[in-house]
């Protein structure tokens, strides 16, 4: 799939400063600092187009981009980041904002038709757990990608893949995608995910 056009849109401090209309959106979910960023502008091929920060907790918004591609699929579509949860500096009252932001667009938006959650391959976390337990509440089964796929080691691969689906409690470990920003592996598949999402 060619993607034709990716473009920041806006940052939405509300769910009613969300755009109306019919075009499908994707959110994209996980820890501080776990490579949403760097993951975003992997899969629409643009760099630097999702700001990538050292800082964790930079996210304070929903941030909206406009996709156009060539897959008549999905002509268009919206890439939602989200603010990365877990980091602790950020102070309660900033937290005590995100939760009904983030937790009322996940729950209630009609346009949302998956939403991708990002786990580090290394580092499984009963945070991400939570987070997919949460999600099966309200009736989301989220897409699960593991990211910095090229920081495992070839002779750890694939028990650490095995170890991060056992703490997240993932039944189908081909469900599992992962992905690396520095070789581009998990693209092609992420992208098939979200299609098949559309389809159905």
């Amino acid at each position: 799939m060619k993607i034709l056009r990716a473009e920041f849109i806006r940052s939405c401090l509300t769910t009613e400063q969300l755009p109306s209309g019919t075009i499908p959106e994707f959110a994209f979910a996980g820890r501080s600092n776990v490579g949403k960023s760097s993951l975003i502008n992997t899969l629409l091929q643009r760099r630097g187009l999702a700001k990538v920060s050292r800082t964790p907790g930079k996210t304070r918004a929903l941030n909206l981009f406009a996709v156009s591609t060539d897959d008549p699929t999905m002509p268009h579509c919206h890439i939602v980041d989200l603010p990365g949860y877990g980091y602790a500096k950020v102070s309660k009252s900033v937290r005590a904002q995100w939760a009904p932001l983030v937790e009322g667009y996940l729950a209630n938006r009609d346009q949302l038709l998956a939403v991708v959650l990002l786990v580090e391959s290394r580092v499984p976390r009963e945070q991400d757990g939570d987070t997919i337990a949460w999600l099966a509440s309200i009736g989301c089964s989220p897409i699960v990608v593991a990211t910095k796929a090229d920081k495992l080691k070839a002779g750890e691969r694939v028990g650490a893949l095995r170890r991060l689906c056992d703490v997240l409690a993932i039944q189908n470990r081909e469900a599992l995608i992962p992905f690396s920003s520095v070789t581009k592996e998990g693209r092609d598949r992420l992208w098939a995910a979200l299609l098949l999402r559309v389809r159905t």
